[in-house]
């Protein structure tokens, strides 16, 4: 019950009139009522009215408007304002003044829609400082509830570095400033990063002024790009290139750092006016050369990784730090300059021997070839003249073929020394690059590192059995195989070749020998040095035909009659003398005589 003592009774109520049932004590009530009518605001429907709350729950909360009644609004109105505290002024939209009830019945959100666009357009002209409630995810932002319209809030306009979880900010009510307003289309357009931007930029100022070459700061990994590492310095960003992540190579700045790490950097360099700041990670460290053992030297054998290969050779990382370069020339004995893909990969495990160190340059060479002998010492002993080896075909000339014995041991077969009998005009005719040939070797060049080699000279000389075949005058079969402008080439038998002008393929017809004709060839001519076998078809019927007339001539000197001698007439110069001309009278009378 409520504590009655401190209410004072009326000192001019008539109590007896009112217990009379008097009328003016029920006029003294109406007046009374009228006048407890007078002091309640005067409401219609539908008006928007500011109004206090006195109470509030979970549920619900309870607005007094001074009207006779309160009104009860569900708190999820208030959702976007999580301060609301009993005292406040809120402003409200009346529905109903009396429901079947009798209650009151308010409204927040309509009150709010009623004047939205309003205070939204005037919060964009004022630059004023706004609350939302962020209702949930869009495509490329949220949607943001503002005065009880539903504006958007992009991605980029949330924080001021990358937001990888949108879904934290869902239910959350936060303060914007309103950014765009399309008037056409009622569109809204907010923004929370530019609130914090100012007070950014004044720290960015603050920061930079206090930064020196040299100094080391904590920060923390804000974004990892695939060529560097942003880190926040508390207000200011600042870049770790990837090559100052590590003093070794890096691939991929994730192996080094990870998001929200907190890290100490050192300020390599940076800019005021570009607010550009080059952070270093590895510096912080001793660099690895100056570590390096200092009994390493020249001639020891070292392990590593392949971190990086070229056309011209391999990186190889011996510690974290320090590389060395494997030419191309020092991964084989082999003259033949190859990519160095064919010999390693990036990630092969290698041993090497050092070739060169500078420790004050921080360069180191190596070399692998040098873990096997070089085949060129023992050469003569490995591959005397005269011996016969298998090898490998690597490349042609016009004048020979380039064949490899061994890795590193490479020679040279002229075109001369691969058949004894077949005129080769290119080595391809012959054989083919990648094939395997016999080959033997006729002279060392240790000096140049070439060996001479023949192929011919596996077999016989077969030149020696064709000087007794083949002799002049003999006779063979043969096969015109190739016409030139200066003659035919003839294939005879023993797979040897021969070779006929083109007056010596005039058959006897009259008719000119033909390309792939089988015909019978004279030998008119053999030289063993040259390995020249010189034809003729005509001379066989024309050394035919001669012989015919000779015989034919002396069969006809045996068949004559024989004449009376004439006197002889010496064969001297006549003379002019009387008494040789009186001579030649008497001997042609006589003669005349005779007849």
């Amino acid at each position: 019950m409520a504590d009655l003592k401190n209410v004072a009774p009326l000192e001019d109520f008539d109590w007896e009139a009112y217990a009379n049932g008097d009328s003016k004590v029920e006029t003294s009530r109406e007046a009374q009522e009228e006048a407890y009518d007078g002091s309640l605001n005067k409401v219609n429907d539908h008006d928007v009215v500011d109004g206090t709350v006195i109470a509030m729950n979970k549920r619900e909360v309870v607005v007094n408007i001074g009207f006779k009644s309160d009104g009860i609004i569900p708190a999820s109105e208030f959702r976007y304002n999580p301060d609301l505290k009993v005292g406040d002024t809120v402003e409200v939209y009346i529905e109903n003044q009396e429901d079947k009830k009798g209650q009151l019945i308010l409204s927040h959100k309509k009150a709010r829609a009623s004047r939205s666009w309003d205070r939204v357009n005037e919060a964009l002209e004022k630059e004023e400082i706004i609350k939302g409630y962020v209702k949930c995810r869009t495509k490329g932002g949220m949607i943001v509830d503002v005065f009880g319209i539903e504006a958007f809030l992009p991605g980029s306009q949330i924080d001021v570095k990358p937001i990888r979880d949108y879904d934290i900010f869902v239910g959350k009510t936060m303060e914007f400033k309103v950014v765009k307003i399309n008037q056409d289309y009622k569109n809204v357009v907010v923004s929370h990063k530019a609130l914090i931007e100012a007070e950014l930029e004044a720290q960015k100022q603050e920061i930079i002024g206090r930064l020196e070459k040299g100094q080391v700061l904590e920060g923390t990994v804000k974004n990892i790009t695939s060529y560097g590492v942003f880190i926040d310095l508390g207000g200011v960003d600042g870049l770790i290139h990837i090559t100052d992540l590590s003093w070794g190579r890096v691939n991929d700045p994730k192996e080094i750092v990870e998001l929200d790490q907190k890290i100490n950097v050192v300020i390599l360099d940076f800019d005021n006016e570009k607010k550009r700041i080059a952070l270093g990670l590895k510096q912080l460290t001793p660099h690895p050369w100056d570590a390096l053992d200092a009994n390493l030297k020249v001639g020891d054998h070292v392990k590593g990784k392949v971190v990086v290969m070229a056309d011209y050779g391999a990186f190889v990382e011996i510690a974290p730090g320090v590389e060395g370069l494997i030419h191309v020339s020092e991964m084989s004995w082999s003259q033949h300059l190859r990519s160095a893909q064919d010999f390693m990969k990036v990630g092969d495990e290698v041993e090497a021997v050092i070739l060169t160190l500078d420790r004050e340059e921080r360069k180191m060479s190596l070399g692998i070839k040098q873990l096997k002998d070089d085949p060129w010492e023992n050469i003569e002993e490995k591959y005397p003249i005269g011996s016969k080896h298998t090898a490998k075909v690597r490349n042609f000339t016009n004048f020979g073929v380039f064949v490899e014995i061994e890795e590193g041991v490479d020679g040279l077969i002229h075109i001369s020394d691969l058949s004894w009998t077949k005129k080769i005009k290119h080595p391809s005719e012959f054989t083919q690059i990648g094939a395997e040939i016999e080959v033997c070797v006729l002279e060392i060049d240790k000096t140049n590192r070439r060996l001479s080699l023949g192929h011919k000279q596996l077999e016989e000389n077969p030149w020696d059995v064709f000087e007794t075949v083949f002799t002049q005058d003999s006779i063979h079969e043969g096969t015109i195989v190739e016409m030139l402008d200066k003659g035919a080439v003839i294939q005879l038998e023993y797979g040897v070749e021969g070779f006929a002008t083109p007056k010596h393929l005039v058959k006897e017809d009259g008719s000119q020998a033909q390309l792939n004709e089988k015909l019978q060839f004279k030998v008119i001519e053999f030289n063993k040095e040259s390995k020249r076998i010189i034809l003729s078809h005509s001379r066989i019927y024309e050394d035919a035909q001669r012989a015919e007339a000779r015989e034919a001539k002396k069969a006809t000197k045996r068949t004559a009659p024989r004449k009376e001698e004439a006197p002889a007439i010496q064969n001297q110069a006549a003379s002019t003398t009387l008494g040789d001309l009186d001579a030649l009278a008497a001997l042609k009378a006589k003669m005349q005589a005779g007849e």
